[in-house]
């Protein structure tokens, strides 16, 4: 099963959250933090939404970070996905 995502709509695959910190410091579970982090899995067509043309300025493979409390999460086939609108991404991570 695919997730196709509608007009400005973005598919995210959070990354895993990292255990130790820089320093060797090991977090325990409650300490832990979501990382805002993601993979993008799909994009929408983009168009226009709302009266506006959207051009979709991501693309599969990106990784981004989002706006903390953004999206819908979904659970498909045993994995977790977040469906964004690409205005909650807030940045793309370049390596």
């Amino acid at each position: 099963m695919k997730l196709k995502p509608l007009g400005d709509k973005v598919v995210l695959k959070q990354l895993v959250a990292e255990e130790t910190t820089k320093s060797g410091i090991v977090l325990p579970g409650q300490a832990k933090e979501k990382p805002q982090q993601a993979e993008v899995i799909a994009v929408g067509p983009g168009g226009v939404v709302d009266g506006k043309e959207v051009v979709m300025q991501v693309k599969v493979g990106d990784k981004v970070i989002y706006s903390k409390y953004a999206g819908t999460e979904v659970k498909l086939e045993d994995e977790e996905f977040i469906i964004v609108k690409q205005n909650d991404i807030v940045a793309v991570v370049e390596e």
